[in-house]
């Protein structure tokens, strides 16, 4: 069995509650666990963010179609990524909110920094990146 480390923290009583509800949300049997897969999954997405190995994925985001520009520049974004953008899909949502799918393949850390420059215009209103491996090193 794993050597466990115990340790302290301090908390505002609300969240304190917050995670309470979230852990019985979850079915978490206790804390414990639910901080320990909390870190883990924290722990991942900074390997994903570092990593150079190739992925295939999503991003997705909503912006606001009104914004100046900002239609323009999203494309010329995705022109100066077209070798990792497979296709994209582009819904309104009503006047003023569109959203749009975007497939992607690549490295990583390079999606992640396709993603980022998205996230960075102005009128992007949120943005969400779902990636998974290849599968190549996956037995069959």
């Amino acid at each position: 069995m794993e050597e466990l480390a115990r340790f302290g923290v301090s908390i505002p009583k609300e969240l304190l509650k917050a995670f309470d509800e979230y852990i019985e949300r979850k079915h978490y049997a206790n804390r414990s666990e639910a901080i320990r897969d909390l870190i883990r999954q924290k722990l991942v997405e900074e390997e994903w963010r570092e990593s150079k190995e190739e992925v295939i994925g999503v991003i997705t985001y909503l912006f606001d179609h009104h914004k100046r520009e900002l239609a323009e520049k999203l494309i010329e974004v995705q022109h100066d990524h077209y070798n990792k953008i497979i296709t994209t899909q582009h819904i309104h949502i009503d006047h003023e909110r569109c959203l749009e799918v975007v497939l992607v393949k690549g490295r990583a850390n390079e999606i992640k920094k396709l993603a980022d420059k998205i996230q960075a215009l102005k009128g992007v209103l949120h943005l969400n990146v779902a990636l998974t491996t290849m599968g190549k090193s996956l037995p069959s």
